[in-house]
């Protein structure tokens, strides 16, 4: 291990999951300043680009915020990143970004401003090539001897090497006996390209070879390239390594002589530029990247070198001058020189730590104390080493990570619902209850609470943290109301506190609680025809709804309990009947999803009432069939508002580029000194504003989106009421329940990445083609990885959830079962066991995870 450490002199993270690997840095003076200091270009494989200029921070205080120039997403992963003389007629440096398929050349600029952090950094497109092939990574250099310019090559995945000069395509060429690709470098001394080919040798490849040999429209075998004009491609000389080589470098430095530099998975090798080697080191441990750089001594070269151990290594030739500890595993390093430095290392990781850092050690001034000469007295001290004792060996046997269960917890959390209102309502909606929310906390000491609602609610409340004594009780309020004019989709929330063991082992207590439907809706006269009707069923004579819903059976008219009425802040209705004479309860209302809330009290009501009689056989029910014809209207709603919401974005977009046009046009016009008529282009302008009207489209944008956000609301009502009905329909038991709605509810908002129409189409599909099947040829299907998303209609998703109740209606059963996809046994009809693999669960709950969020507000 080393006993020196490499001196941090600015360091910064970059992103939050990103990935980098050896072509993502890149450092030279790329806005053409002149002050002779590099600034650092970073690309991520998530299409992030970043331009840095590091200035010294003091030791403990984060890097400076003006230290970033320039930020952009360029919405294609980036593979890698040069800076170089790429643009004909210039010759000022410009920045090459590689792209899976596009190559583009990029001019950064900065304005300076009138403050002192008033320079704007701004990133130009000067001119891009669409490729055909998926690209590698890429070299540049002067080919052909070339002065004054670089032209760039660039080695696609299936051994393609495709050249341009500049703005054009030169031509291109397949590597002769290629299977997978490696390190590519451009030597300009000889002209020529080094590679490592799948067949662990170095090969190395005229430039004027390339470009007389077979053209590369089509790959042809070899046998084939001798019959076509032109000369077959053949490398001017090759050494077998028999490793796999990590990169590549032929340094600059010395243009009298010229060294290649590979660096293997175990051995470093130095090569002459006509393929002998000139010599080699064994290492004794795993490289992950390297770069060559000029020494003070003559006819050597210094190499540095960072491996897997953290270890950045110091070599001159192979001799090894300097060791120095990191705190990451550098994927690519190379050399600046920036304000009071030169030579400044620069190293990345694959996870995004970027680290500007140097050589040495720092003097310690720490100097021993003086020990005061006295008399010890070793009775005390061997009575304060056993107390000592005795304390660690208490401290270690009661500090665990993971909570025992034999030992009762420190903290305890109950939510209480009041069934009193505030006093001085702090809704939004007045004609709406507020409820009051008390937390009961037994033991805390200054732990932060977050309170967690469904969508539709907000949460107050005056206190963040909490402190209590040992035993004690502290009791919060919260007050909860509808923010919204029309139902939510749940009436439940959560409440977790965390908080730290005396051990200081941290842990998180949690709780659930419930609103009471009266937050909602209010009780009103029964209707005695509606539009949407659905009737459950139970094993047990009727009872009286005045005893299943006592809180609204004080304001009813009806005194025997055989009717009673659920009015939402919306003004629609919805009604319960109870039969007289059989065992059924019908429940209806004008508007579909608004049956949910009522029907799923209804349904916990029933078991809560007959569970207080001693009842345990108890069972609601439902006859069928599914009311999918009515779910599938309000389905459509939310997709016709998602495809307004579309149009909206796309026409807004191309009025406001229409717009600016015209303005860029006029506004050039009054700059012009010489003077010049408008040509009617102010005339234009006032016609395209009032055409356009930018700002309605906007206000209608935002309309349509509000507007989207009830639907989802009501969305997710409905399909929780299916669920409930399909539950009680085939007896789904919990697990089964929890397992159908993932499916059929896995977003909790629509995003404009991600809607709920492709996530349940994507699930729904899945579990058709697997747990659901009717063959085990249909269950071996991979889970698909393609990009979700908004469909032109959703034919497809209604004909897939039909049939998912179709399938479960004739037997299937939904189970996290690890053998989903192993062959079925055959099974008497009606009692076909079907399973839902683990891997569907899991991509379920992955979609619950990444896009479900609550609302509320502390």
């Amino acid at each position: 291990m080393s006993l020196f450490k490499a001196r941090d002199w600015w360091a910064t993270t970059l992103g939050n999951g990103e990935e980098f690997d050896q072509g993502c840095l890149c450092v030279a003076d790329v806005d053409n300043s002149g002050s002779g200091y590099d600034k650092i270009v970073v690309g991520s494989y998530m299409g992030m680009l970043r331009i840095f200029s590091p200035h010294p921070s003091k030791p403990g205080e984060p890097a400076e915020a003006d230290s970033q120039l320039l930020e952009v997403h360029l919405k294609e992963p980036v593979i890698q990143v040069e800076v170089g003389k790429f643009v004909s007629c210039s010759e000022l440096l410009h920045l090459a970004v590689l792209h899976p398929r596009r190559l583009s050349v990029y001019a950064v600029s900065g304005t300076s401003g009138n403050i002192e952090h008033g320079v704007q950094y701004q990133l130009r497109l000067v001119y891009e090539h669409n490729l055909q092939r998926a690209a590698c990574n890429m070299t540049y250099g002067p080919f052909g001897g070339v002065t004054g310019h670089h032209f760039i090559c660039i080695q696609s995945m299936d051994g393609m090497l495709m050249f341009f000069e500049q703005e054009s395509y030169a031509f291109g060429r397949f590597l002769p006996g290629f299977l997978l690709p490696g390190p590519l470098c451009y030597c300009a001394r000889t002209d020529t390209f080094i590679t490592v080919s799948s067949a662990r040798q170095v090969e190395c490849y005229r430039y004027e070879t390339l470009a007389v040999a077979t053209d590369a429209d089509t790959r042809q075998d070899s046998d084939q390239q001798s019959k076509i004009s032109g000369k077959r491609l053949q490398a001017d000389w090759t050494l077998v390594l028999g490793e796999q080589a990590i990169d590549i470098c032929v340094p600059t430095f010395s243009p009298s002589a010229c060294s290649i530099f590979v660096l293997g998975e175990r051995n470093l090798y130095c090569l002459k530029d006509n393929g002998q080697i000139r010599f080699m080191k064994k290492l004794e441990y795993n490289p992950s990247c390297f770069l060559p750089y000029a020494s003070i001594a003559e006819g050597t070269t210094n190499i540095l070198m960072g491996n897997h151990n953290n270890m950045l290594l110091v070599y001159q030739d192979v001799m090894l001058k300097w060791a120095a500890q990191l705190s990451n595993v550098p994927v690519a390093v190379r050399l600046a020189n920036v304000q009071e430095l030169k030579g400044l290392v620069v190293t990345l990781s694959s996870e995004g730590h970027l680290q500007c850092s140097y050589m040495g050690t720092d003097p310690s001034f720490f100097t021993a104390p003086r020990v005061d000469a006295r008399e010890v007295n070793y009775d005390e001290v061997d009575t304060e080493m056993r107390t000592l004792q005795k304390i660690i060996r208490e401290a270690t046997r009661t500090q665990d990570i993971l909570p025992r269960s034999d030992i009762e917890d420190e903290l305890s959390v109950t939510a209480v619902v009041s069934t009193d209102v505030d006093n001085v309502s702090q809704a939004i909606i007045s004609e709406i209850d507020v409820f009051v929310l008390k937390p009961l906390l037994t033991y805390t000491s200054l732990s932060p609470v977050c309170v967690r609602t469904q969508h539709g609610y907000v949460g107050l409340t005056a206190n963040a943290l909490l402190s209590a004594g040992a035993g004690s009780q502290v009791v919060v309020a919260f007050s909860a109301f509808l923010n919204g004019r029309y139902p939510p989709a749940d009436l439940g929330g959560d409440v977790a506190l965390s908080y730290s063991c005396p051990t200081g082992v941290p842990r998180v207590a949690q709780c659930r609680f419930t609103l009471p439907l009266r937050i909602v809706c209010c009780p009103s006269p029964p209707l005695k025809n509606s539009k949407y009707k659905i009737t459950l069923d139970t094993n047990k004579p009727p009872v009286s709804l005045h005893e299943v819903f006592p809180d609204f059976a004080q304001k009813t008219e009806d005194k025997e309990g055989n009717a009673l009425a659920f009015q939402f802040i919306t003004g629609t209705r919805v009604s319960v009947m109870a039969s007289k004479t059989s065992q059924r309860y019908r429940i209806q209302s004008e508007s579909f999803e608004d049956i949910w809330l009522v029907a799923k009290e209804l349904v916990q009501r029933f078991e809560l009432h007959f569970a207080k009689m001693g009842v345990k056989d108890f069972r609601n029910s439902f006859a069928g069939p599914i009311p999918l014809s009515e779910y599938f209207e309000t389905v459509d709603h939310h997709f016709e508002l998602r495809v307004n919401a579309e149009k909206y974005q796309d026409l807004l977009s191309e009025r406001a580029v229409q717009f600016r046009a015209i303005q860029r046009r006029l506004l050039t016009r009054f700059k012009d000194k010489t003077p010049a008529p408008l040509q009617n282009l102010d005339t234009l302008m006032e016609g395209t504003y009032r055409q356009v009207c930018i700002i309605a489209l906007a206000d209608a944008a935002e309309e349509n989106r509000a507007i989207l956000h009830q639907a989802f609301a009501r969305l997710r009502s409905a399909t929780h009421l299916i669920i409930l009905l399909v539950s009680l329909w085939q007896g789904l038991s919990s697990d089964q329940t929890a397992i159908l709605e993932a499916t059929l509810l896995p977003l909790l908002q629509d995003t404009p990445q991600l809607g709920w129409e492709e996530s349940v189409d994507a699930a729904v599909s899945h579990l058709l083609r697997t747990c659901l099947s009717r063959s085990s040829k249909d269950q071996a299907t991979s889970l698909s990885t393609s990009q979700l998303s908004i469909p032109k209609d959703i034919t497809r998703l209604k004909k897939h959830i039909t049939l998912l109740c179709d399938r479960l209606g004739k037997g299937g059963r939904l189970s996290l079962s690890s053998e989903a996809n192993t062959p079925t046994p055959v099974m008497m009809p009606g009692q076909r066991a079907l399973c839902v693999s683990y891997t569907v669960c899991s991509y379920i709950l992955n979609v619950m995870q990444n896009c479900g969020h609550f609302y509320g507000l502390l």
